[in-house]
């Protein structure tokens, strides 16, 4: 006879046991059961989670997608362009490189440059499957790595459900592209100067993102000073016109980050 148990975690997920009852009428412990429940309690988790996240790309993907609208794009390809690559730096920079008639090369090195973070985060993030998820799981998993996504994941107990990851991403995909679906169609129909004011959000996230740990670290607060004011030579001196915008971005993020390891390590913990 065999008898099932569902254990409650503190982090909103169940944990099913298997046990079954011996000859001397004691129950032993065979298991844990992987089935449909467990993966659906991970997913639900995901989907709770992430609803910050949603928001959060909700609001930014909007601008995005104002921009976006500009340029032109109609709604429908402005929401292609964000699920399908799902980087919100990256894409305000493609955008950029779009509208300067960029090369595609251009386009694939300033990619390169924004998003090559991900590939550290994902590397980390692996160590938290278990050796048993396959490729399949994986990919999709990469899928969705993001700055929020990967912060939240490093933060769950022991290994990382992928049917977690699904929630995650799925609630986060769906508030970056519906934003940014519905920010192209407003671009279309609101008044230039309404568009103009909200394309401020943008640089207000960024602002957001970059003062408070300037404030407490003077090394980060050179870094930024240091960005800003070689691309403001850039912009102002000829050979900005010639590298372009998508050039300037990755030189400038190339010198000023090549110069601060330099200057100013990051100390490696005994």
């Amino acid at each position: 006879m065999k008898r099932f148990s569902a254990q409650p975690f503190a982090n909103g997920c169940v944990d099913f046991s298997v046990m079954e009852m011996d000859g001397e009428g004691s129950y032993v412990f065979l298991g844990r059961r992987r089935d449909g429940v467990e993966r659906k309690s991970w997913f639900r988790k995901g989907l709770r989670d992430g609803v910050p996240i949603c928001l959060g790309y909700f609001a930014v993907s909007f601008a995005f997608g104002i921009q976006a609208a500009e340029l032109p794009l109609t709604p429908m390809e402005a929401g292609i362009l964000s699920l399908t690559n799902l980087t919100s730096a990256g894409q305000f920079a493609g955008l950029s490189v779009i509208a300067s008639a960029g090369s595609f090369l251009e386009m694939a090195l300033v990619q390169l440059v924004i998003n090559l973070r991900y590939l550290l985060m994902s590397t980390a993030l692996s160590q938290k499957l278990d050796r048993k998820v396959g490729l399949g799981h994986r990919l999709l998993i990469a899928y969705g790595v993001t700055d929020e996504i990967f912060g939240v994941s490093v933060t769950v107990e022991g290994k990382l459900s992928p049917f977690y990851s699904y929630g995650l991403i799925l609630i986060s995909v769906l508030g970056w592209t519906g934003g940014t679906v519905l920010g192209a169609a407003a671009g279309a129909i609101l008044p230039a100067r309404i568009i103009s004011a909200l394309g401020i959000a943008l640089y207000g996230m960024f602002l957001a993102i970059i003062l408070p740990p300037a404030q407490k670290n003077r090394t980060l607060l050179g870094v930024i000073l240091a960005a800003v004011g070689l691309s403001t030579l850039l912009f102002v001196l000829p050979v900005g016109q010639i590298l372009g915008s998508g050039l300037s971005v990755i030189l400038v993020t190339v010198v000023v980050a090549a110069v601060a390891a330099v200057v100013r390590p990051v100390e490696e913990e005994a």
